[in-house]
């Protein structure tokens, strides 16, 4: 699935918005995609669409420390989260931002998920927000794990 996040990236950021499910559907089985995944990548993408800003209360970006359940972080791997934080307490992604990627992770059903995955996740909420994405974010969300330590 992650292939496929990639792809509709790669594709159709510089359009602003990739196409709806049908259409998105048509052209990633035309990419060479098989079905099962297009249908667990539409199903995510569907609520990745159906998060707003408004479904999380105000007083969640005045909070204080993030204190992740059991759940999260058998989810998420240890990497991932400090990366969250460390993106947070940057004030490069909003506490209902990291909420709104949380809850992209968790819906995955899949047990610790390193920080490569967790950026594209980051890097799909972001563009879906409709946010002015720098150049630099982008590089960053985009580049491996390991190529970051070697710089």
């Amino acid at each position: 699935m992650f292939d496929i996040l990639m792809f509709l990236f790669e594709s159709y950021f510089n359009a602003g918005s990739y196409p709806n499910s049908d259409k998105l559907s048509l052209k990633l089985s035309a990419a060479g995609f098989e079905n099962e995944e297009i249908h667990r990548a539409l199903d995510w993408l569907s609520g990745l669409k159906r998060l707003t800003q408004g479904d999380y209360p105000d007083t969640i970006n005045h909070s204080g420390t993030r204190l992740y359940s059991e759940l999260e972080a058998a989810r998420i791997s240890l990497e991932a989260r400090r990366f969250l934080v460390f993106w947070e307490q940057n004030k490069l992604i909003t506490p209902v931002e990291r909420e709104m990627i949380l809850d992209r992770a968790v819906a995955l059903s899949r047990n610790n998920l390193p920080l490569d995955k967790v950026k594209l996740i980051a890097l799909m909420v972001l563009w879906n927000q409709n946010e002015e994405l720098d150049p630099l974010i982008v590089e960053e969300l985009f580049t491996p794990a390991e190529a970051s330590r070697l710089h």
